[in-house]
Parts: structure tokens; sequence; C-alpha cells
């Protein structure tokens, strides 16, 4: 992840938009996984819609952007600041140093759990390793790990971060992902210390060294290995650095893949056959590279304005940043909430990003947002949780899904803080197989009086239900069908 503001145009449905992170375009010429065990957790990850997504590692003592600082890049995201900003190499020993300074000791996965289920999420992502090549697992191909003993929660009997996290939320029954970086700024087998390193690219030529990229290889595959092995049931494999890529499959309409000049070829078959020996049915999201290892594609801080054909999620903060910043300033409840229906309403998956700090704990206001979220989606998560997306999608502030069997419609009104009441008449769009039998307002048991003219269903609100409460965030309406 990096922050980044631009334009891009995006293949499918999906127009051009401004987002915030890095570029992700959705990849064209999607491939279905064959497997029927991938297709099942497939489906079953699709109707769960809203998800955890956890930035963490040393770079939290800092406060500072996630692992890009080490970047030699001269972007905004890179910049580097503080006593050791100077001097690259100063800096890189610094930071590096951090290993010998991060003591998370209020590290309780379990508070996280419980916050997380109470808000209605249902999956967990977490970063086994950033870019910066530091494990929070206890990987033994590198001492460069928070389980090191110049790590001082080492001596923590919870310092295998990923595997107490792990098995905290798959105990709440979440489906568990772990996020991995293939490129690896720390081992001498990506940035070779003899070559200074230009960019986030490897810094030689791979087919110059083949035997060291293939001890690269060999490294990533045996760090994948261990999280396929030794840290329970794991549901998503969730790669990011999508620059580490075969050369051909380089888009150069997009921006920052045109920085590829070198093949980079982690042998993604080798990988993936492994990781589903390991976890059959395991999901792989080796984001950005097209094919049968983007399993589903990785929008990042933005939502498609557009319903997308194949199996998506997308990936925002909570906060302004993924990792944690001091003072962050984060989302009302009622703006994430609006993310969650336009996102579920388009057929979209939400991962939304909360960054632990280096006391091992959410800002507080964290713990708020989800609290106020949990509130209003457990009156109204019917119409969210295994819904599809259904024509027209939305109309003005209002966003429709529907449920697995179509015989229910949800429109999702959606409510600002200045609104204070609803209209007397709302109408909203009929939907063209079925007959209408029955609506509703989720949250009351009063009659709703309707009539269909046209194409359109013309609904009273009763004055009673016009009132909108300051934590009634969208208003939903059940339309329920009957077919002949």
């Amino acid at each position: 992840m990096k922050k980044l503001i631009l334009s891009i145009g995006c293949c499918l449905l999906i127009n051009t938009y401004t987002v915030v992170g890095q570029e992700h375009n959705t990849s064209a010429n999607y491939i279905k996984p064959s497997d029927p065990l991938v297709q099942k957790n497939l489906a079953e990850w699709g109707e769960l819609k809203f998800g955890l997504f956890m930035h963490w590692g040393t770079y939290s003592q800092w406060g500072i952007v996630e692992s890009w600082s080490l970047c030699p890049e001269d972007e905004g995201w890179t910049q580097r600041k503080g006593p050791h900003a100077a001097n690259y190499y100063d800096y890189v020993k610094a930071y590096e140093n951090l290993q010998t300074q991060f003591n998370p000791t209020q590290f309780n996965p379990e508070k996280w759990a419980e916050a997380a289920k109470m808000a209605g999420m249902k999956y967990v992502v977490f970063t086994t390793k950033h870019h910066d090549g530091f494990a929070m697992f206890d990987t033994k191909q590198s001492d460069y790990k928070i389980t090191d003993v110049k790590s001082p929660f080492s001596k923590n009997p919870r310092a295998n971060v990923a595997k107490e996290i792990f098995t905290a939320f798959r105990k709440d029954n979440f489906k568990i992902g772990a996020y991995f970086s293939k490129p690896d700024w720390h081992t001498p087998f990506y940035w070779w210390p003899y070559f200074p390193p230009k960019d986030r690219n490897v810094n030689y030529d791979p087919k110059k060294y083949p035997d060291r990229w293939q001890k690269f290889k060999d490294f990533t595959f045996n760090q994948i290995e261990e999280l396929m092995t030794d840290y329970g049931k794991i549901d998503i494999l969730w790669l990011d650095g999508g620059w580490v890529r075969p050369l051909a499959t380089v888009d150069t309409t997009v921006e920052w893949q045109r920085g590829i000049k070198t093949e980079q070829d982690i042998d993604m078959p080798r990988i993936a056959s492994m990781a589903r020996n390991k976890q059959p049915g395991i999901i792989v999201v080796d984001r950005t590279v097209p094919g049968e290892y983007e399993n589903y594609v990785t929008p990042e801080q933005t939502i498609p304005e557009k319903p997308l054909d194949i199996p998506w999620e997308s990936c925002m903060t909570m906060g302004n940043s993924f990792s944690y910043v001091p003072n962050d300033q984060y989302k009302p409840a009622r703006e994430i909430v609006h993310n969650l229906i336009k996102i579920v309403s388009r057929g979209g998956n939400y991962l939304l990003n909360i960054a632990p700090g280096p006391t091992g704990d959410w800002d507080p206001a964290a713990y708020e947002r989800l609290k106020e979220i949990g509130k209003w989606i457990s009156q109204n998560g019917e119409g969210i949780y295994g819904s599809h997306a259904v024509p027209p999608y939305s109309t003005e502030n209002i966003y429709f899904t529907q449920n697995r069997e179509e015989n229910t419609v949800y429109a999702f009104i959606l409510n600002e803080a200045n609104t204070k009441e609803l209209p007397a008449v709302i109408n909203i769009p009929l939907k063209e197989s079925g007959k209408l039998e029955k609506i509703s307002i989720i949250g009351s048991t009063d009659k709703i009086n309707w009539k269909k003219i046209g194409k359109m269903i013309e609904i009273k609100i009763p004055k009673n239900l016009r009132k909108t409460e300051k934590d009634n965030y969208a208003t939903l309406i059940k339309l329920e069908y009957v077919y002949l």
C-alpha cells in the first residue's frame, strides 16, 4: 500500500476515478478458478461482504507510512522524515533498528476480534510481512522478525503475532486472510547489497544472476509454506507487490507498471500448488497480475462506479493511512456505512483497514466507530450479508441489493448528517420479474401503503417513520416478490 492521488482508467465496467492509495486497476482477462473447493470458498467469501484489514509492523513505532520510506523513489509517499532522513543509508539502519524497540505489550487480539464481530465484520486479512521484510510471524528463513531475540516482544508468550491473531479471529468464526508482500526489501536475495537499490524493483537483473534470483524464489516459497503449514486454516492468501511478476504480464497502459523493466517471475504455479495442497480451497489474490492466481480483484481506496462482473473487494482505510499515524482522522461511522452500502450494491466486498499502534492496540476512536457501525448493521444487516447486485443498482441516494433467492429487494436510503426526515413519498424502480407482494421498513411493524405507477413504485412513508435519528445512517426498505 502507499499514498498517492492519481486518475486511472480501469477496464471492465469501471470508469475513470480519483484514488488515494497505490494505483491498482482491475485486471482484464479474469480467469474463473476451476477447482471446486476454490469456487466454494470464493462464493462463501463473496457473501461475507465486510472484512477487517490490519497493517502493522515496526513502522508503527515511528508512526509513518508502511515500508515506503525505504523505497528510493522521489514520490510523496516515500519521503523520509526525522533525524536520519538526510542520509539514505543512515535512515535504513535506523529503520531496521526499530526491531530492537518495537514492544507492543498491550497486544490483545481477542479484543480486536470482539470489536470487529460486534461491528458485523466476517473476515480478517493481516499483514504477516510488508515490503520492508519484517515478519510478524515466526519465520525460520530470517532473523528480521518479531520473534527474534533482538525484538523485545520476543519474550512475550504471544510473540508470534500472526498466529495469535489468526487463532483469536478463527475462534469467532472469521475467515482468515494472510497478507504477504512478494517483494522483500530486507533480504539480500531481492535488494543485493552489492548494488544500491534504485526503486521498488529488484536491484539486479535476475536473468544475469539466476542463482541469486532462485534463492529469492525459494526464500519466498519457504516463508509462504510456513504460513500455510503452521498457522491453522487459512482461507485467503493475499499477495501484494504486483511489480514482482512475469515481465510478459506488465500492462504499460498502467503508469506504475511501466517502471518494471526486468523479469521478476516468482513461480506462482509452484506457490499456489503448494498453498492449495496445504490449504485446500484457499483463495489466492495475486494483486494486479491477471490470470488464474488473481481470484478476485482489489481496487484500493476507491469504489467502482458501476458493478463489476467478477469477484472484487475495495480495500479502504478507516483513517487517512493504512499504517498507524498519531492523531489520524478517522472517517465517521456514517461515511463507512455508506461506503459499505455502495460497495455491496455493486456486488463487492468492503475490506476496512484499522492500523494498530506501537503499544499493540487501536486508537480508541476505532473502537467507537466499530460500535456505531455495529448498532446500525445489527438492525439492517439482512440487506447486506448474502446479498447480490440488482439493476438499476442505485438511483440518486437510494441503493439496491437483493437476496440470493432473488425474491426480496432491499432499498437503502442514505441519510446524510443534515437529513432530519424522509420525504413523504419515495419512488423507486419496479423489479422486472416477479409480482410485488409486500413492502416494509426494517425496524418497524407499521403498514406501508404503496402503488405501482408504470415501471415505478410509489411508496408513502408514514409520518411517524419519517424522522431520522442521528445514528440511522441509512433507512432500509424491504420489497418482497412472489413468482407466479
